[in-house]
């Protein structure tokens, strides 16, 4: 499926409504009412994967700390790799704001 085919009227408002939000706590709010526990922890778990692998870190030491399968792992390297570079814009902003501590998660 084409990203394009993705970014409906609906996506493009709710890409709208993060943007809108102002502070952690406000998306912290929004994120519990919109998607379920397990959704946030699955997010927040790739986002610390694409972490450690931008770190160099190995398949089995992340696995380790953040609970991700292989399956996760592999997903998240390929999104990184040859992906639409959303993890890298992340990555390199959260870099350059301070914003991602640089403790490894889980730790």
């Amino acid at each position: 499926m084409s990203a394009d085919k993705l970014r409906t009227p609906d996506v493009e408002r709710l890409l709208e409504a993060f943007l809108a939000l102002e502070t952690t706590d406000d998306l912290y709010a929004f994120l519990l009412d919109v998607a379920t526990v397990r959704e946030l922890h699955d997010l927040a778990q790739r986002l610390a994967v694409a972490r450690m692998l931008d770190a160099g870190e190995h398949y089995d030491r992340i696995s380790e700390v953040t609970g991700a399968s292989s399956t996760t792992i592999s997903r998240v390297s390929r999104s990184l790799n040859y992906g639409a570079d959303g993890y890298r814009v992340v990555l390199d902003a959260t870099k350059a704001s301070g914003g991602l501590d640089d403790e490894r998660p889980g730790e």
